[in-house]
């Protein structure tokens, strides 16, 4: 006998651990590698085989299965209003080159153990409930931009694995690149997202909290730098008469990291990448080329940030006689989460005895594009010293089962909030 669609579901409910587990490990061996190394690249045999496994398992527990232009594979187990704008959890099962079991898949796998456990109980929420697979996260997140209406419609801006065309990716997967805007959805649609991930960093661990409560993920701003000196003799050339552009980058370097240290709030920015011409050991350099990541949640601070910066270069500039540029190459606003959804995930949290921190989000996730069209929430589970991206990537199944149930907990509380 299903539930009368204005009871509240029991709260009592838990997930079930040992099968969240055993599913956890059955989906790491399709794309297996050496140790603990998982290898499914987007849109690739290994992708595809995982896709089609989840797809079954969402089949097995009656959900309707489809695949939407942008080839996001998306499971829905019906609601009791059937009208009524979906609740969807879910993340991916694409991964790095060298990843691990956890990074994804713990959001998907959780997101079917919610269902699974309804089902089991033969429950329904008033909302119907979709699991969503976003196609390619790892590389050009097209299937979280286009439900979010934020693709980009020349197919050179995707870097697609062994660079084929997006149009032949999407085709594979069941999509279709012509209809890419039916992808899009609204509000109307959605009322809310939340999606649980592993951390990918170490501040739970440091901090000793079970769950972290997203407040959003931050905007990310790319530029490259260039500096241009004059190449000469290191032996004859004497240090003031040198324009030396590899010291001009350094003293940028320095600034960027001293400007992120003491900028209010708690943005980063980082220097990664340095290419020096000539690359000499007798020759003072002439020509750098510098990369710059800003990242904060909010885009006044890196917008600031930015504008700071961009003084500190006019001053070198003069100081050390070189000319420096600087280009923008990616733009990424913050989207934060809604603060109703923080609130009944620090509930759940409580509810269940589990410790708790508030923290941002500063790598990338599909749940960033949902939150650009509706209510968004994030639960991270600490990442073994914060490694990810990895096969050495860990997260203990005690930590797996505790980040699901605040997931099925908050879920159930989104019900009540969003009828």
């Amino acid at each position: 006998m299903l539930w009368l669609a204005m009871t509240p579901l029991p709260l009592t409910l838990t997930i079930n651990g040992d099968r969240l587990t055993t599913t956890l490990d059955a989906l790491a061996q399709i794309g297996s590698q050496a140790g603990n190394t998982v290898r499914r690249l987007a849109f690739t045999p290994e992708d595809l085989a995982a896709r089609q496994a989840f797809s079954d398992w969402m089949t097995a527990v009656g959900m309707a299965v489809r695949i939407d232009a942008a080839g996001n594979l998306i499971g829905r187990y019906l609601g009791l209003a059937a009208e009524a704008p979906a609740l969807a959890t879910g993340s991916h099962l694409d991964t790095v080159f060298s990843g691990g079991r956890y990074d994804g898949a713990l959001g998907v796998i959780a997101g079917l153990e919610v269902v699974r456990v309804l089902h089991e109980h033969d429950l329904r929420l008033h909302h119907p409930l979709e699991v969503i697979v976003f196609a390619d996260e790892e590389r050009t997140m097209v299937g979280s931009k286009a439900m979010a209406g934020n693709a980009p419609r020349d197919p050179a801006r995707y870097a697609t694995v062994d660079d084929e065309p997006i149009q032949d990716c999407l085709a594979r997967a069941g999509g279709n690149w012509e209809a890419l805007e039916t992808a899009r959805l609204s509000r109307q649609d959605i009322a809310c997202f939340l999606e649980l991930h592993v951390e990918q960093g170490g501040i739970l661990e440091a901090t000793d909290r079970q769950i972290g409560v997203v407040e959003g993920i931050v905007g990310q701003q790319r530029h490259r730098l260039t500096i241009q000196g004059q190449a000469n003799h290191a032996g004859t050339t004497p240090m003031n008469m040198r324009r030396d552009a590899l010291t001009t980058a350094a003293q940028l370097v320095l600034a960027v990291e001293d400007m992120a240290q003491h900028f209010p709030g708690d943005p980063v920015a980082t220097v990664g990448a340095l290419q020096v011409w000539p690359n000499a050991i007798n020759i003072v350099p002439g020509f750098v080329e510098m990369s710059l990541d800003m990242r904060d949640l909010s885009q006044e601070v890196i917008n600031h940030m930015l504008a700071q910066l961009k003084r500190k270069i006019e001053t070198v500039a003069v100081a050390t006689r070189t000319k420096i540029r600087i280009q923008p190459e990616l733009a990424v606003e913050p989207t934060l989460a809604a603060a109703a959804v923080q609130d009944l995930i620090v509930e759940s949290c409580e509810e269940l005895g589990l410790s708790y921190t508030h923290l941002p989000s500063r790598a990338s996730h599909d749940a960033q594009e949902m939150g650009r069209f509706t209510d968004m929430g994030m639960i991270f589970v600490p990442s073994q010293a914060g490694v990810s991206h990895s096969g050495e990537e860990y997260t203990s199944p005690e930590q797996c089962i505790q980040g699901a149930n605040v997931l099925l907990r908050t879920l159930l509380k989104l019900d009540l909030l969003y009828r």
